[in-house]
């Protein structure tokens, strides 16, 4: 099992944790939203919870509740700028369709 952060991505998450004063790492989730049938959540933690699976890569944690794992298993997150438009991106090899705004997927 694993869930991998590319260096640009890793980047992004260091800079973000630093300037709001630290925290643990990224918890990434899946939540049911959107036209495909699922979302993906991020956000900050600062400690380990009960559900949470530890993942680290590229020098930065990420955490994923097991619920959201089999989901999102194998995922790579990756910083990418598209025109004047920039963020995460997730490469989820599990989905098997994504909406035209990229914001929710299928599995």
């Amino acid at each position: 099992m694993s869930i991998s952060v590319t260096p640009k991505a890793a980047n992004q998450i260091r800079k973000a944790l630093a300037q709001r004063g630290g925290g643990l790492g990224l918890r990434l989730a899946v939540k049911t939203s959107g036209c495909s049938g699922y979302a993906y959540a991020l956000e900050f933690a600062d400690e380990l919870g009960a559900e949470d699976l530890r993942f680290d890569s590229e020098g930065v944690t990420l955490l994923v509740d097991a619920a959201s794992l089999p989901m999102i298993e194998g995922t790579q997150l990756d910083w990418v700028r598209e025109g004047l438009n920039e963020g995460f991106k997730f490469n989820n090899p599990n989905a098997s369709a994504t909406c035209g705004c990229g914001e929710s997927f299928a599995v």
